[in-house]
């Protein structure tokens, strides 16, 4: 009897679980994990900042309790949160809080800007940059090329002295040849018409400036303060939340550190970041001792940024022929020079055990870079290295993508570049554009996609920092309205779920994170979006339109959609 009752007592007890509660139960009709042997789940539970378990809702039931949360996504999606593997935070910041005028040519719209600008600047700060007219000249052929030279818009400090009474105002036309001062800082500094530099008609001030003026302007304009820093930061944040951006791989120089640390001593941080200084720093990390991934799951110090050769929007992005509108090839960066220097960098720093992310643009550039990269690897051996080109934006053709894959490169790309640059790109390279944003061909070869925006962008495009943005680009190769029809070179469009792919599970890879991020497995860290409709299932043009209705990052709820 005695043994009958312990038979039954170990029974009862084995077929019996005990589950944690739930801080959190996510439930659709459509949950993609990321996770290839059980891609899509019904339900998701989270404890804490990490995930509990994802499966049936039956599974997932067992993890109720009274203080559980629950978030229902019907029929939108849920994802992984989404990685943006390159942004420019500082300079979103300045943007979101400072002018920004790229699309701006004419009065009324300039009037529009500073006044909306005005009413967020924290008292005394100078109202400067805005980067006015690029949209204008972009099409009219005329920036980095020898196109249209019809006469652009100029502004005049009357379109903006009765809205800047108080506020001194410091903007820059998009090539930073000109320059545009009000009235309160022209009797600040006492700016006259015997000024070399300065614009006058009929001898009164029109507030312009020619840049050997705005020197003598710009030595005046204050440093920005720590908490002005950190405002641009918060904004920049609420801005990344609302987009569903989980992480970002940043370009970040030492001050914006300073604004990351200060940020996550606050408890602030929004967004994970993986913090990426330039090629050039690497002995001085080496010499503390400071390898790849020193940090924690929200602040790190990730790869190395070098620089092969410039970029498409002004014509410097390095060529084997020359652009047909410039009849230039394109320039070496200086960490190229002296010959073999970059090679150096790329090298040491790999031994070191840090990871060079090199930009590189035009079709030698990137022929260059995989060069230097093969030379590394065999000079250096075997290693846990993931090497990145930063762009990937012009092959010599498609055998390049298999020389890529050869060597494990992944390819960092921003798939809204695409959609942007296809304005004015096959005028510059003609027939070379067809190995532009070469998406399938690249996957198709093996190498490994990572997306991200380049946000906030360049002195001649804003770059969203939407990646819901990005994967329409990548899956239609057409712009926000639609064209062209078909896409722009539609061979190289590829699929929904391997564009998401690029955003999330390989961009964790990326970075050496894939064990704690980038997919919505138990264990991982509570990184979560919800969108408002199934990237899967709607037209692909409607892609675009679909809104973040929820961003979860290590567990709380950073962002609710009204």
């Amino acid at each position: 009897m005695k043994k009958l009752l312990i038979t039954l007592l170990t029974l009862f007890f084995t077929s019996c679980q005990f589950y944690e509660t739930a801080d959190y139960i996510i439930t659709a009709d459509s949950i993609w994990t990321g996770n290839e042997d059980q891609p899509f789940v019904e339900a998701v539970a989270v404890k804490g900042e990490h995930i509990m378990a994802a499966g049936s809702i039956d599974e997932i039931r067992n993890y109720r309790g009274d203080q559980t949360n629950y978030i229902h996504a019907g029929e939108g999606l849920v994802v992984p949160g989404f990685i943006d593997n390159h942004t420019h935070f500082n300079r979103a910041g300045e943007l979101l809080m400072g002018i920004n005028l790229l699309d701006v040519s004419d009065s009324e719209a300039l009037r529009e800007r500073v006044t909306e600008t005005r009413d967020r600047l924290p008292e005394g700060m100078w109202m400067t940059g805005g980067m006015w007219g690029a949209y204008e000249q972009w099409e009219m052929g005329a920036a980095g090329s020898n196109g249209d030279e019809r006469e652009t818009w100029m502004p005049h400090r009357n379109d903006i002295d009765e809205l800047t009474p108080d506020t001194p105002v410091f903007l820059n036309r998009w090539d930073s040849e000109l320059f545009l001062v009000n009235s309160f800082v022209i009797e600040q500094e006492e700016i006259t018409c015997n000024w070399a530099g300065v614009i006058c008609e009929d001898g009164e001030l029109t507030g312009l400036l020619e840049p050997e003026a705005a020197e003598r302007i710009r030595d005046r304009v204050p440093e920005r303060t720590m908490e002005h820093r950190l405002a641009e930061a918060r904004l920049a944040l609420e801005r990344l939340a609302e987009n569903g951006v989980t992480g970002i791989h940043d370009i970040t120089g030492a001050d914006q550190m300073r604004v990351f640390q200060e940020l996550y001593r606050l408890g602030e941080l929004t967004t994970r970041i993986y913090a990426r200084p330039t090629l050039d720093k690497w002995e001085e990390l080496a010499e503390i001792g400071i390898q790849h991934g020193f940090g924690d799951e929200w602040l790190q110090i990730g790869g190395l940024k070098g620089f092969v050769d410039g970029i498409m929007g002004n014509s410097t992005a390095r060529f084997y022929e020359p652009y047909l509108t410039t009849a230039e090839r394109g320039n070496w960066r200086q960490m190229m020079y002296p010959p073999g220097n970059m090679q150096q960098l790329i090298t040491e720093a790999d031994a070191h055990g840090l990871w060079p992310q090199v930009h590189a643009i035009g079709d030698q550039a990137v022929d260059s870079l995989i060069t230097m990269f093969r030379n590394t690897i065999e000079e250096n051996g075997e290693r846990d290295r993931r090497f990145r080109m930063i762009h990937t934006q012009v092959l010599r053709d498609g055998s390049v993508a298999d020389d890529l894959a050869e060597l494990g490169i992944i390819a960092e790309m921003q798939p809204y570049h695409a959609i942007d640059d296809m304005r004015w790109m096959e005028e510059r390279i003609g027939e070379r554009s067809r190995w532009a944003y070469a998406f399938k061909t690249l996957n198709e070869a093996g190498v490994m996609l990572s997306f991200g925006s380049d946000w906030p962008g360049t002195n001649a495009s804003w770059y969203p920092s939407s990646a819901v943005q990005g994967i329409y680009a990548a899956v239609t190769r057409q712009t926000l309205d639609g064209q062209p029809e078909g896409g722009w070179f539609p061979e190289e469009r590829i699929d929904v779920e391997t564009a998401l792919r690029a955003y999330t599970v390989n961009n964790a890879w990326a970075a050496g994170e894939e064990e704690i991020k980038g997919t919505l497995e138990p264990g991982k860290l509570a990184d979560i979006v919800v969108l408002s409709d199934n990237l899967f299932t709607v037209d692909l043009s409607e892609i675009k339109d679909i809104d973040v209705v929820v961003t979860m990052i290590g567990g709380e709820v950073v962002y609710r959609r009204e």
